[in-house]
């Protein structure tokens, strides 16, 4: 999931009937257009995998994402307990940021993304993503903080300001793409004004320098007179809970919570009007991408159909271990409880929707999807009673 990982191998409660965030009983999948595989020899690399699963970290509440560092040791973020934790390539672990000032929580918002900074091998900063609240400012922010002596040190704000009410639809999401952008993933904060205002970075893309926080001279809006509109990558998204990057094509894709239907996973356009426009107030009734708006939407090139899984955590798994999985996009589910793989062409035309059986249900709730050095894929649970899992291929 992290740019430095890439480099190495060379994610709670919203009002029911959204997306089943606070769902806990598990519906039938839901319907999904899927292309068959056409009938070919079996080559090794065309096999589907047989997968072991084991708990990797275990007592955790919430863990929201993983990152892993370039000595191969891990970051973790716990979305109510406000808290990261350094786990290091020898077992041991340690809490590095403990409920720092300011730090909020509630419903959905709280302690999200962490994501190594680019220059993390000379830096040592790392990037979080959280809730925010002090006297009467209450926000979602990207902050920068420094590694050092098993604690972490604020260094600087890089976005403040992102959008944030009673803590639904707070969802945010960090990145690396190509010239180490800093991609960052946020949620419409259930006000329908904010998908399609431009000067505001709820329901978002945003596109950014991860040492500033300033919106990158190629981006859409790039000489525009405000400056989150100048960070803004794309818009008219509703409530994004990951973002992957795709190593063939350098390209980014938002895995997006739907109403009570359409989960969506996007692939990014620089521009690109996704087309959630719930207005007037906040009604939930509209098409998540809606082709009546003026100018053109994009349509997801995933959708859930009928019913909402829940769609959390993506990221592309990588190496020969993963057989026909390769290169596929693996998607984490809360509602559903489900791990999809879900395969694209270079077009990013969806060829196959593969729901990976052998961990449907086993762990629950299934917030962050990581790819770690080893080629492993790691989950985090998201019942309460938590645990980051590892799975391997074989």
């Amino acid at each position: 999931m992290t740019r430095a990982l890439a480099l190495l191998i060379a994610v709670g409660l919203i009002s029911a009937g959204c997306s089943g965030e606070d769902g806990k009983a598990k519906p039938e999948p839901a319907p999904t257009t899927t292309t068959p595989t056409p009938s070919a020899p079996v080559t090794p690399s065309d096999k589907t995998p047989t997968v072991r699963s084991s708990t990797f970290v275990d007592n955790l509440e919430f863990p929201w994402d993983i990152a892993f560092l370039p000595d191969g040791s891990m970051l973790y973020t716990e979305r109510d307990r406000e808290r990261v934790t350094h786990r290091k390539t020898d077992g041991s672990s340690e809490v590095v940021l403990d409920e720092p000032a300011g730090m909020w929580h509630s419903g959905e918002t709280g302690l999200e993304s962490v994501e190594p900074a680019t220059d993390f091998a000379q830096s040592n900063d790392f990037l979080t993503c959280h809730g925010y609240r002090k006297g009467n400012t209450q926000d979602v922010r990207v902050v920068r903080w420094h590694l050092d002596g098993g604690k972490a040190s604020f260094v600087r704000n890089l976005i403040t300001g992102l959008p944030s009410t009673s803590g639904r639809h707070g969802g945010c999401a960090l990145e690396h793409g190509a010239d180490d952008a800093l991609h960052v993933g946020t949620g419409d904060a259930a006000d329908g004004r904010n998908p399609r205002n431009l000067s505001s970075g709820g329901g978002k893309v945003l596109r950014v320098d991860d040492k500033t926080g300033n919106g990158l001279p190629d981006n859409p809006f790039a000489d525009s007179g405000n400056a989150m509109r100048r960070r803004v990558w794309s818009y008219g998204h509703r409530n994004i809970q990951g973002l992957a990057l795709r190593e063939s094509d350098e390209s980014v894709w938002s895995v997006e919570h739907g109403p009570d239907r359409d989960d969506e996973v996007n692939r990014s356009v620089k521009g690109g009007d996704f087309g959630w426009n719930p207005v007037p107030g906040y009604n939930e009734s509209v098409p998540m991408t809606d082709h009546s708006l003026p100018g053109e939407q994009f349509d997801a090139a995933w959708t859930s159909g009928g019913q909402t899984l829940a769609t959390s955590g993506g990221t592309f798994l990588r190496g020969n271990g993963w057989g026909k999985w390769a290169g596929g996009l693996a998607v984490a589910s809360l509602k559903d409880q489900s791990l999809h793989i879900l395969m694209f062409d270079e077009a990013g035309k969806l060829t196959e929707d593969i729901d990976a059986k052998d961990l449907h249900g086993k762990f629950g709730r299934l917030r962050a999807t990581v790819v770690g050095p080893d080629g492993s894929l790691y989950l985090t649970t998201s019942n309460g009673d938590d645990k980051i899992v590892k799975v391997t291929p074989g």
